[in-house]
């Protein structure tokens, strides 16, 4: 085991140069679960440089919560009392960045405890597991999920015809929102889709507007946020 990982998980807890290595450890920590995070999700840096922000400084908070709260039962329980009235109401849309929110917290604590071993040998075990999974998925990765609006005649079933031609063209489809427009005579069904070709999508427009019952067709931009 190096020196290092052994000197601060035995060293006084209360010293100074024990707490200033320990808040850099978990700075270090939290830049690697970060930098694990964007090199497996194919996220351009723009997209993903918020979630990252916020993986580190994660690491880095929870690594100082477990500093104050140290071997204090007390005191663990009054943090978690106050820590229980922050809500947080944003909604994530893929499962994974809820998995990486957990690892940015469990290495943090584990850095502040002082287990660097834990942190560093978990940090190596998820980013194996993770690129290996992310390996895996990379087929259906590469193409990015877009916003499709359709707009139907009122009474059009869009398990008809609509389905068929959607089936046609998309790898992945999920209806995420609909709604009545034109006073009740149409409506809109907004579609969270992943083409098969990416090449394929003027002929999709074309096939779709082509079907019995469709008014309107509107392809957004890719929201590489549910990648």
């Amino acid at each position: 085991m190096p020196d290092w990982l052994a000197t601060e998980t035995s060293g006084d807890p209360n010293a100074p140069e024990v707490l200033i290595f320990r808040l850099v450890m978990a700075a270090v920590f939290g830049l690697g679960v970060a930098g694990v995070y964007f090199a497996t999700q194919r996220k351009q840096r723009v997209e993903a440089a918020s979630f990252v922000a916020t993986l580190v400084l994660l690491c880095l908070l929870l690594a100082m919560v477990s500093l104050v709260i140290g071997s204090n039962i007390a005191r663990a329980f009054s943090l978690a009392g106050v820590l229980a009235i922050v809500r947080f109401r944003t909604v994530v849309d893929d499962t994974r960045d809820t998995a990486f929110v957990i690892f940015a917290v469990v290495t943090g604590l584990a850095v502040g405890a002082g287990a660097l071993l834990i942190a560093l040998l978990g940090m190596l075990v998820v980013a194996v597991v993770t690129a290996g999974l992310s390996y895996w998925a990379g087929t259906t990765q590469r193409v990015p999920l877009t916003k499709l609006t359709v707009r139907l005649a009122a009474g059009t079933d869009p398990a008809g015809p609509l389905a068929a031609a959607l089936a046609k063209y998309l790898r992945d489809q999920r209806l995420t929102a609909a709604g009545t427009a034109k006073q009740g005579a149409s409506i809109d069904l907004v579609y969270s889709v992943r083409l098969k070709d990416s090449q394929g999508t003027l002929a999709m427009l074309a096939d779709l507007n082509r079907v019995e019952g469709v008014q309107s067709v509107e392809w957004a931009e890719a929201t590489r946020n549910n990648n």
